[in-house]
C-alpha cells in the first residue's frame, strides 16, 4: 500500500538532492503521515485513518471530520472515506426530511 493520505490524497513526490558542486541525486519526499482516530458527530462512531499532519490541521479548521468530508472532492478521498461521505449524506438527508 502506498504512503498516501486518506483524506487529502497527498502522496510521495520525487526530486533531487543538490550538493554544493551541483551534483544531483534522486530522492523521495514522503508526506508526514500519522495514524489518528477521528470522531464523526453525525454518525456517532470513531474512524481510524492514516492522515497527513497538514490534512489533520485542515480537518480541525473545517469543524471536524463531518465538515471536511462534505466539502472534500471525491477524487482526493480513499475508498473508506468515500463510503463515510455517502453515509453522512444519507444521515443528513434523514434528519432534514
Amino acid at each position: 500500500m502506498t504512503r498516501r493520505c486518506e483524506l487529502t490524497g497527498k502522496g510521495p513526490m520525487s526530486g533531487n538532492i543538490r550538493s554544493h558542486a551541483e551534483n544531483s541525486t534522486r530522492r523521495v519526499f514522503r508526506p508526514n503521515l500519522v495514524n489518528v482516530t477521528l470522531m464523526s458527530d453525525a454518525l456517532g462512531k470513531k474512524v481510524r485513518l492514516k492522515v497527513s499532519t497538514n490534512g489533520l490541521k485542515t480537518v480541525e479548521h473545517r469543524g471536524g471530520l463531518d465538515g471536511f468530508l462534505l466539502k472534500a472532492h471525491d477524487s482526493d478521498l480513499s475508498a473508506k472515506c468515500l463510503s463515510l461521505k455517502n453515509e453522512l449524506k444519507k444521515a443528513s438527508a434523514k434528519t432534514a426530511g
